[in-house]
C-alpha cells in the first residue's frame, strides 16, 4: 500500500487471534501497521507481533528493491509492535534504532540489550532528517505507556500517531470505524484521558493531512471527524444522547424491570436506550456503551450480602477506565435484605463527577405495584436530567 510518494505500508493482518491484550474479542482480528519512509535515507516506522516478523521482513525487502534501512524508528514498545526488533537488527545490522530513553530501557527488559551501539535516543522536539523529510518527534507519554514517542513527517503532514487513533480489526475488515475504535479506546487507552488531552493540543500545532496509527486503517479524509471524537472521548464528554441500562439477572424479575423502564424510557421520547445483560455480553462493547452515553442505569440483585459478580466486574471496569462526569441511577433487587444499591453506590463514589438520581428502585424478589411505580418516577427523573 501506497500512503504518499515516499511512505509505503509494510504492516500485517492478524486472523489467528481471538483475544487480543488476552481480553478483548476481536472476531475481525487485528492490524499490526509499520510504515517505511523511502528518501536519502531510510526510516522503518515500528516492527510487527512476532508471529507475522518473517512476512512484515519480506515486505520490507519487497518496498527496499534492494536498498537497506537506516533507521527502525520505535514510538511504542508493546510487543505487538516492537516484538521484531531483534530479528529486524539481525537482518539489518549497520541500522540505526531510534526511540525514547524509556522505550530502550524496555528493550533491555525484552530483548536482554538495549543496542548501545546502535541506538539513537530522542525526546520531545528533537528531529531526524531523511533528506526531503524530516521528522519531529512529540512524547505522548502514557498514551498508553510511559515511553511512547509520537512522529510527524514535515514533507507530507502525515502522523505517526502510535497506538492513538487504532481500532480493533484487521485492515480488511468491512466495518464501522468509530464502533471499534471506541471499544478499543475505551478499552485500552480511556484511564489516560488527561494525556490524550495533552497529545491532542500538541498535535493542533500541527498541519496533519494524514494519520498513519499501529492499529486500523490510515486515515486521510475527514480527519476533523476523527479528532473531535478524541477530544470527546478524552475528556469523558457525551457523545450520544441517550441511556444505557446494564443488568444482571438470577432468575428474570431484574431483566423484567430493566425491560419495563426501558419502554417507558422510550415511550417518554428517549433518543436513544441501550439494554445490556451483562453476563451474556461483550464486557468491553459493555463499558465502550457506558462512556458513550451520559445516563448509566444499574440493576442487580444482591448476592452474598453485595452484588452479582458480573456487575461488580462491570463497575470494577469502569473505576479501572477513569469513569466520570455521569449520571447513575440504581435498581437493586433483594429477597430479604437489600443490599445491591448501597454497594453500588460506594463503589461509584470513588469516580468523579457522578450524579446519583434522587429516585432508586428497590425490588423485593418481584415487581409489584410499589416498584413499578418507583420505574416510572425513575423514567421521569432521567428524561428530565
Amino acid at each position: 500500500m501506497q500512503i504518499t510518494n515516499d511512505i509505503k505500508y509494510i504492516g500485517v493482518n492478524d486472523h489467528d487471534i481471538d483475544l487480543f491484550e488476552g481480553q478483548y474479542v476481536v472476531e475481525n482480528g487485528m492490524a499490526y501497521n509499520s510504515y517505511v519512509i523511502i528518501d536519502d535515507k531510510i526510516a522503518v516506522m515500528d516492527t510487527v507481533d512476532t508471529n507475522f516478523e518473517e512476512e512484515w521482513l519480506e515486505n520490507l525487502k519487497d518496498v527496499l528493491v534492494g536498498r537497506t534501512p537506516d533507521y527502525l524508528i520505535v514510538q511504542h514498545m508493546e510487543p505487538d509492535h516492537s516484538a521484531s526488533i531483534d530479528a529486524f537488527v539481525k537482518a539489518y545490522p549497520d541500522a540505526v534504532i531510534v526511540a525514547s530513553a524509556p522505550a530502550f530501557n524496555m528493550m533491555r527488559q525484552f530483548f536482554g540489550t538495549d543496542y548501545t551501539d546502535r541506538r539513537q535516543i530522542i525526546k520531545e522536539g528533537d528531529t531526524l532528517n531523511l533528506g526531503a523529510h524530516t521528522l519531529q518527534f512529540v512524547a505522548a507519554p502514557m498514551v498508553h505507556w510511559p515511553e511512547v514517542m509520537v512522529t510527524y513527517d514535515v514533507k507530507d503532514k502525515v502522523l505517526f500517531s502510535a497506538d492513538g487513533f487504532g481500532k480493533f480489526g484487521a485492515l480488511d475488515a468491512d466495518e464501522d470505524w468509530a464502533c471499534e475504535a471506541r471499544r478499543y479506546y475505551f478499552g485500552i487507552v480511556g484511564k489516560y484521558g488527561m494525556q490524550v488531552q495533552s497529545l491532542l493540543k500538541k498535535a493542533a500545532a500541527l498541519d496533519i493531512q494524514i494519520i498513519c496509527p499501529l492499529h486500523g486503517p490510515i486515515l486521510k479524509e475527514n480527519l476533523e471527524y476523527y479528532v473531535n471524537l478524541y477530544q470527546i472521548w478524552s475528556s469523558y464528554g457525551v457523545e450520544s444522547e441517550g441511556i444505557m441500562i446494564a443488568y444482571t439477572s438470577v432468575y428474570g424479575n431484574t431483566k423484567t424491570a430493566a425491560g419495563l423502564l426501558a419502554e417507558k424510557l422510550t415511550q417518554k421520547g428517549c433518543p436513544k436506550v441501550v439494554v445490556a445483560d451483562l453476563a451474556r455480553e461483550d464486557m468491553a462493547e459493555c463499558v465502550e456503551d457506558a462512556f458513550r452515553y451520559g445516563k448509566l442505569v444499574l440493576a442487580t440483585t444482591t448476592y452474598n450480602a453485595e452484588i452479582f459478580p458480573f456487575m461488580r466486574e462491570f463497575i470494577d471496569e469502569l473505576i479501572g477506565h477513569g469513569y466520570q462526569n455521569r449520571t447513575v441511577a440504581l435498581i437493586e433487587n433483594g429477597s430479604w435484605a437489600p443490599m445491591a444499591a448501597k454497594t453500588m453506590r460506594a463503589k461509584l463514589e470513588s469516580c468523579k463527577d457522578i450524579t446519583f438520581t434522587e429516585n432508586t428502585v428497590q425490588i423485593r424478589s418481584a415487581l409489584n405495584d410499589e416498584s413499578r411505580a418507583q420505574i416510572e418516577a425513575l423514567a421521569e427523573e432521567l428524561m428530565a436530567k
